[in-house]
């Protein structure tokens, strides 16, 4: 049984998608955060056939929706990251994940993709079976989901620099040069800005984030809706 690793972070405001800001306050930045963690959750939870894990930094307790945030968690293994840079955190999580699920594999997304379903998911944990790593790519040049058949291998994302616009890209290098057989998932876009809100908000107008980015929407004076 694959294991589908959730790597997020506690949707405090000041702490999460500030890059939302303006036109959206702090506060209403985490709500939307929160709202995008809790889409992804559900859309986990429905994925039939995994073992679900998060690995999350910051503080729940002090986050948006912080009930509804541990309701939907229960019964989940919740992980703290532990490093100093995304590369160490990500990796670190993978082999605590190999040490509680030894032989599994293991498929990771963040909390950037809520129009993720459970079929989408579970078309790339069928992906996973027939190969060695599968990487989900962003539009923005990083990268939503990485699967690995041996998640011990996620140790070369130590070396890969992230939040660049060249991370999917080396991370395929990476990949690929330790002799993975890698293959693709498809490409999404994440939500890192408010543009990027928008357009993922369009493409699943019934969850959670998008009604959060239409109360920002409808919160603008018209001049400012955009």
């Amino acid at each position: 049984m694959t294991v589908l690793l959730v790597v997020a972070k506690a949707p405090v405001p000041g702490a999460v998608k500030t890059r939302l800001c303006p036109p959206a306050t702090a506060q209403q930045a985490a709500q939307i955060a929160a709202a995008a963690l809790r889409d992804t959750l559900d859309a986990v939870r429905a994925t039939p056939g995994v073992t679900p894990v998060l690995a999350s930094t910051g503080r729940l307790t002090e986050a948006e929706d912080t009930a509804e945030l541990t309701a939907a968690l229960t019964g989940w293994p919740v992980l703290d990251q532990r490093g100093t840079g995304l590369g160490d955190r990500l990796a670190n999580a993978y082999a605590e994940v190999a040490a509680a699920y030894p032989g599994r594999p293991v498929l990771q997304i963040g909390m950037d993709t809520p129009q993720l379903t459970p079929a989408r998911l579970a078309a790339a944990v069928r992906r996973l079976r027939a190969a060695d790593a599968v990487l989900g790519r962003a539009r923005d040049g990083g990268w939503w989901s990485l699967g690995l058949r041996d998640p011990r291998h996620a140790d070369v994302l130590r070396g890969v620099p992230m939040s660049t616009p060249d991370t999917g890209h080396d991370t395929w290098a990476a990949l690929t040069g330790r002799g993975l057989r890698t293959v693709p998932l498809p490409v999404l876009r994440d939500v890192d800005e408010w543009a990027d809100a928008l357009a993922v908000a369009a493409e699943v107008p019934d969850g959670r984030f998008a009604r959060e980015v239409a109360a920002v929407q409808l919160a603008l004076v018209p001049g400012d809706r955009r």
